[in-house]
């Protein structure tokens, strides 16, 4: 059998051949990626030569390539696709792939030279890349315990195996439980307040899962349903939302707590006090002191604002709200206040025109790059389109693929991944994926958005424009490899200009009649913008806190009971208000619990605080607009990871980072 994935393909920019591509492949090719990238390590510390840049450092980052490319191509189709076999390998595999990194970073002869180059650092004469990347090694080998005795690494090995296994197990989990949590409805009128689109897009749902006549609603991976805004029907509304924070009650209910406290003890081991500890040393933040003070300021004024808005909404209810009620009177409200009403904008947000005269149209104005499909190159599954990236003069500059409907196997949420980083050292150009979680209309009807799906469609293409614009020597920093408390600094950039009148009025125009949206509703939206911010708000920061408390646990801690230490988590960070469910519960939070945002969820705000006051000099700034796109793009989105990430906001604003317009932006002032 030829296996595709043993050597670099051949398609343009190195496009992963899916085509050619069986799950048959994944085994043996992860095989022989970790014995390639064992032999490589071991060739580099057992070198005779004195230790040097080249022959360690460069040499470790040339190694492992085909295992880099393995784990990127079935990384997407363990997300993108899942089947019980992908599952399989992914269980078999997650332990054996935790058990390699550590046979790499607890290699005591590589250690040694890395050591030794680390302490001679600034006699070597590297640029400032390289010296960045010295130290970025040699701290990475340090914090996964190249400096513990035998018997610390043994334990270590096997804490990260651990690990792995519960984080395997808790996605598959997830991923099982929401796809059973689908909400079925039986007749048409349970739905009534949906757009006529989005009920013809539940019953196409429940067909595909074997419904004839019924209705389906998929459940997103966040707690409140975007279905909850328009669903006239209170017991709907009800069903819908139990659904949504039932999942993982019991089957993630042991593994939650059993992660915890495996993360603790590691970091124990390490010798950080804490998980939260150990990963935000790594940070922008850099201290549990400085994320807490800035939950601790943001907590009190987003909890009154809330407040002030259930007040409004139980007056414009005329009851006491459920939690299930309010997306629901908030919609009722701004339609009334602001005259906005959300499902009249859906005709006006088409996704083919979004994304043409929206999102790409944006890119363009801003940083002259211009995308253009290529259907001559395949995707992964049918859904998936491919656009060659270029620049203003036809340079070629990567490959950009858009995944967007929601269908069995794929994981719920938004996200954006890299198939191939950008590398000179390897000679690579990048090639990156935007995959979202659409309804699929009925065939030959438009695709009509909700505004909260055109934000996460621009929020997501930010990420990919911080791929795409790497301009980096070494993988090690290509794309979004940057702290990940300002990995979404870009992306929430990215989303102001959704709402920028210049491309605005060239993406919502009516999908039948071409007509603009009306001048009333584009002012309504500006003046209701910051309706529902105290919701939004504390929703998030109540699932940052939870994330917070889950891990700066010391390593003899027990939490105990998942929900029980959930409400004394909430209450003791002043967010446990009965209406506001915290954004993800514990036991569907595939962030912290199944991916790489352990104590990292507080990334979101902390990366807006520097989004907002970009977004106030991108806005103020004298001069062309592309101009400005030009110095934002090669100061700081070029970079990747290969400068420090606030050095570089310095650089491009000429001071630090302000709070004050993030505290505008959510009317927290």
């Amino acid at each position: 059998m030829t296996n595709p994935l043993l050597t670099r393909s051949r398609l343009p920019y190195e496009l992963p051949p899916f085509a050619e591509l069986t799950a048959a492949h994944y085994a043996p090719a992860f095989d022989r990626g970790m014995a390639e990238q064992l032999a490589e390590v071991a060739a580099i510390a057992a070198d005779p030569a004195p230790p040097s840049f080249e022959n360690t450092v460069v040499a470790l980052e040339r190694s492992g390539a085909l295992l880099r490319r393995v784990e990127a191509v079935f990384g997407n189709h363990a997300a993108t696709g899942s089947t019980e076999e992908i599952q399989r390998l992914d269980a078999e595999y997650r332990p054996r792939l935790a058990a390699h990194r550590d046979a790499v970073l607890l290699d005591r002869r590589l250690f040694a030279r890395l050591d030794a180059l680390h302490r001679e650092r600034h006699q070597l004469g590297l640029d400032d890349a390289s010296l960045r990347l010295l130290e970025r090694v040699h701290t990475d080998f340090v914090r996964a315990g190249a400096r513990l005795d035998d018997a610390g690494q043994r334990r270590l090995r096997g804490l990260n195996e651990e690990l792995a296994v519960l984080s395997a197990t808790f996605e598959r989990n997830l991923l099982a439980d929401t796809a059973a949590a689908t909400v079925l409805f039986d007749t048409a009128d349970e739905l009534r307040g949906l757009a006529p689109d989005a009920v013809a897009a539940a019953a196409l749902s429940a067909e595909s899962l074997g419904h004839p006549g019924r209705y389906a609603i998929r459940l997103k991976l966040f707690t409140n349903q975007s279905e909850l805004a328009q669903l006239d029907d209170p017991a709907a509304r009800e069903r819908l939302f139990t659904a949504s924070v039932s999942r993982g009650r019991e089957s993630n209910r042991q593994i939650v707590p059993r992660i915890a406290r495996l993360r603790a003890q590691r970091a124990a081991l390490l010798g950080y006090p804490s998980h939260a500890a150990y990963v935000v040393a790594e940070m922008t933040a850099g201290t549990i002191e400085a994320v807490g003070s800035l939950l601790a300021r943001l907590i009190p004024p987003a909890v009154a604002n809330a407040r002030r808005e259930e007040a409004t909404l139980t007056e414009a209810a005329g009851r006491p709200l459920e939690p299930w009620d309010w997306s629901y009177w908030t919609e009722r409200v701004r339609g009334a206040r602001y005259t906005v009403d959300a499902a009249a904008l859906r005709p006006y947000l088409e996704l083919e025109r979004v994304l043409a005269d929206g999102v790409f149209l944006a890119a363009e104005q801003l940083y002259g790059v211009r995308l253009t499909e290529r259907h001559d190159l395949p995707g992964y599954h049918p859904d998936v389109r491919v656009f060659e990236v270029t620049e203003a003069n036809g340079a070629p500059l990567g490959l950009f693929l858009a995944d967007f409907y929601a269908r069995p196997g794929k994981r719920g949420g938004a996200w954006m991944d890299q198939l191939v980083p950008q590398s000179g050292l390897l000679d690579q150009r990048p090639v990156v994926v935007n995959n979202l979680n659409i309804a699929r209309p009925p065939h030959g009807e438009p695709t009509l958005l909700t505004l909260d799906e055109v934000r996460t469609l621009f929020h997501e293409f930010g990420h990919a424009l911080h791929g795409l614009f790497s301009d980096v020597r070494y993988p090690y920093f290509s794309g979004t490899r940057v702290p990940r408390d300002v990995v979404e600094y870009p992306s929430q950039v990215n989303e102001v200009w959704m709402l920028r009148p210049e491309v605005l009025s060239r993406y919502a125009r009516h999908h039948l009649t071409g007509e603009p949206l009306p001048g009333h509703l584009v002012a309504a939206l500006e003046e209701s913008r910051r309706f529902g911010e105290g919701f939004a708000t504390v929703e998030y920061l109540a699932a940052a806190a939870l994330d917070w408390a889950w891990h700066t646990l010391g390593a003899g801690d027990d939490p105990g009971d998942p929900e029980a230490f959930e409400a004394a988590a909430l209450e003791a960070a002043g967010v446990a208000l009965p209406l506001i469910p915290p954004r993800y519960r514990s036991t569907y939070f595939a962030h912290v619990f199944g991916g790489d945002y352990s104590a990292g969820y507080y990334a979101y705000i902390w990366s807006e605080v520097l989004d907002a006051d970009t977004v106030e000099w991108f806005t103020g700034r004298p001069g062309p607009l592309r101009e400005t796109g030009a110095l934002f793009r090669r100061e700081l989105l070029a970079k990747g990871g290969s400068a420090d990430v606030m050095e570089c906001f310095r650089r491009l604003t000429g001071r630090s980072p302000r709070i004050e317009p993030l505290l505008a932006r959510r009317g927290l002032s």
